[in-house]
């Protein structure tokens, strides 16, 4: 019952609630960001895959500038990276935008991170089980390890939290997200730790 229902319905209104209570936030981020990446936008879209594979638009907070060198292209992303946008990856306030993803049906609170669409011919029959639940803003794996664990570690903890999906499972995912965050542990930015690429074999 919980996954059929009650999961979307509690989706829908603690991202409400979330949005209500951090607008000034979103609103200061906004106006911060247009001034820190210099026009270039305030938001991120990228296309990743939702449940059962369909592919979405991901929202983003934009934390980097479209600054490009004198053959036009674009800089590294070092070197376009804002301190502002380097705060917000800090704090993962660039995730905020996917409460509108949430609230659109693309994605839950809690589940397996959507990942690049290219990544899609690469999935073995058992790491395709992934996308049969909402993608989420975080997960099992992104709260047991993140980028420092493998690929295969990460596939086996986004199965197993298909598998085991039940409220206490997301509320226990929730608090041990929010204590990651403020503890600033496992937080993605160009100077932490990432994920080589997925090749099928990793």
């Amino acid at each position: 019952m919980y996954r059929i229902f009650f999961k979307r319905s509690i989706d829908i209104v603690v991202s409400l609630v979330i949005l209500f209570v951090l607008s000034p936030l979103i609103i200061f981020l906004i106006i911060s960001l247009h001034f820190a990446n210099k026009g270039s936008g305030v938001f991120f879209s990228q296309e990743r895959p939702g449940k059962n594979a369909r592919i979405f638009k991901i929202i983003k907070f934009k934390t980097m500038t479209d600054e490009k060198d004198t053959s036009g292209k674009l800089l590294p992303d070092v070197k376009r990276l804002t301190k502002t946008g380097k705060f917000v990856r800090s704090l993962s306030l660039d995730e905020l935008p996917q409460l509108i993803n949430v609230l659109m049906g693309n994605m839950s609170l809690i589940g397996p991170r959507p990942l690049r669409t290219y990544y899609l011919p690469l999935y073995s029959s058992f790491q395709s089980r992934r996308h049969e639940v909402r993608p989420g803003i975080t997960g099992w794996a992104q709260i047991n390890g993140r980028n420092a664990i493998s690929w295969k570690q990460k596939f086996e903890y986004d199965v197993w939290y298909v598998d085991h999906l039940s409220f206490w499972v997301d509320i226990k995912i929730f608090f041990l997200t929010i204590k990651k965050v403020l503890d600033r542990t496992d937080i993605n930015s160009l100077t932490g730790t990432t994920m080589e690429a997925f090749n099928g074999d990793n």
